[in-house]
């Protein structure tokens, strides 16, 4: 479900939250994230997929923790200071997605937005519901429900 608002002049509006993996910027809808917070201490968990940091507990509950530089088959790095973990919920799992940082929250026109374009096999397209355009950048859009595959998270 995508979170539109209406301007005055009747123009659909998104509300995305914005963050960066590299030197690229991606966003997902704000009304899926819960909230921010800085890297904590991740338990691994056996035999879990690679791009599986492992989990937290965040007051009692246990999420599971994505490294989205693995999922993307990006050069992995560690994480430093402007690192985070995203907590939001995916196909009615709450998990945490490991990013490089979080920017802003930006609201951006509806018809900024255009499809994914075709792309390679090699390139996990299936994950990039649009690309927006702004004045001197590009911002993916993530395609949450695509994200986990068949499978959301761990079995905890």
């Amino acid at each position: 479900m995508e979170t539109t608002e209406q301007t005055a002049a009747g123009t659909e509006v998104l509300q995305l939250v914005t963050f960066t993996l590299g030197n690229e910027e991606y966003a997902v809808n704000i009304l899926n994230v819960q909230e921010i917070n800085r890297i904590t201490e991740i338990t691994q968990v056996p035999n879990s997929p690679d791009f599986v940091e492992g989990v937290i507990n965040l007051r009692g509950k246990v999420i599971p923790v994505i490294n989205l530089r693995k999922k993307f088959h990006f050069e992995d790095r560690p994480t430093d200071d402007t690192s985070r973990i995203i907590i939001m919920e995916i196909q009615g799992i709450t998990n945490g997605l490991i990013v490089d940082s979080v920017s802003e929250v930006l609201r951006i026109p509806a018809d900024s937005v255009e499809p994914a374009p075709p792309m390679s096999a090699e390139l996990q397209s299936q994950f990039i519901k649009g690309i927006a355009k702004l004045e001197n950048r590009l911002i993916i859009l993530i395609d949450l429900d695509n994200l986990l595959g068949d499978s959301p998270g761990l079995d905890t």
